[in-house]
């Protein structure tokens, strides 16, 4: 299972387009998404959110770029052709989606358990509730 953290401001306009996008790139996979609200400085910092929206799967940012901080302030993404857009692209999803999957296969086989957490610093940030507390909090996608 992936696990999908939508990190926003509050009344992002680009979260719509980010939701709608996972939906297609999602296809019936099966996920936990949670949506969770940031709403100063340090807790972006906390939970690595490195602008509105910033999408986290299974904890990792797979958007990052190199050198970016975390920041209260709107995302940007390369778009098709090179055109800047508020989500990332659904074949970009796709093949984060795809490389979180591969991971987790490969941590299942690793620890002989499917789903097993991953070690720390290789998951969600410490600051973040995982398990049962994680999918409780925060509005879910619908």
């Amino acid at each position: 299972m992936i696990e999908l953290m939508v990190l926003s401001v509050p009344g992002c306009p680009n979260v719509p387009l980010l939701e709608q996008r996972l939906a297609e790139a999602l296809a019936g996979r099966p996920t936990v998404r949670v949506r969770r609200v940031i709403a100063s400085a340090d807790e972006a910092a906390r939970c690595g959110m490195r602008g509105s929206p910033t999408l986290l799967v299974n904890g990792h940012d797979p958007f990052a770029v190199p050198g970016t901080v975390p920041a209260l302030a709107c995302r940007i993404y390369q778009g098709k052709g090179g055109r800047l857009e508020g989500a990332p692209t659904v074949e970009a999803l796709r093949r984060a989606l795809e490389r979180a999957g591969m991971r987790a296969s490969r941590r299942a086989g690793a620890t002989g358990r499917p789903g097993a957490r991953p070690a720390p610093g290789t998951g969600l940030p410490a600051s973040l509730p995982s398990g049962p507390a994680a999918r409780s909090e925060g509005d879910r996608f619908r």
